[in-house]
């Protein structure tokens, strides 16, 4: 991933990511979008669509130099607690981007399980970043302590 490219470049994938929370699957698909980006494991983005009814727009709002204003959703599963803030979404992402519109990225550390072509997924060190590690992906990654200015 040190070679990964600097703007990110999104692509479109054919892996499966199925996303579980409260013994609910709140989304699988196998149409993602996967942002590879220097220093970072790569960020998956999964069509909204794949979330059915489980997401929930939240008020917080961040803004990438690359890709734009992103917005955040809360998921929601009935009879469990809403994680709160645990994707993002580019509403009108940056025209180098357009694979992004209508996609949401997710923290996988949040999730009872994130899994990607059936293996567990490793969330990226930190609170900020939402890269997926598999087995794949070899570090170290940005994210974690003493990493900030890399």
């Amino acid at each position: 991933m040190w070679d990964y490219p600097r703007p990110p470049r999104a692509e479109v994938v054919r892996r499966r990511a199925v996303v579980t929370y409260a013994g609910t699957v709140v989304a699988d698909t196998d149409d993602l979008v996967r942002v590879l980006e220097t220093s970072h494991p790569p960020t998956y983005y999964l069509p909204r669509t794949a979330f059915g009814e489980h997401l929930r727009p939240a008020d917080r709002e961040t803004f990438c130099e690359w890709k734009g204003a992103a917005r955040y959703v809360d998921v929601l599963v009935e009879g469990a607690l809403p994680l709160t803030e645990v994707g993002w979404w580019y509403p009108s992402p940056d025209p180098r981007y357009p694979a992004l519109l209508d996609r949401v990225a997710v923290y996988a550390g949040r999730f009872d399980s994130v899994t990607l072509d059936g293996a567990k997924v490793t969330p990226q060190p930190g609170e900020f970043y939402g890269g997926w590690i598999t087995s794949d992906v070899v570090g170290p990654f940005k994210g974690a302590p003493g990493t900030w200015g890399w």
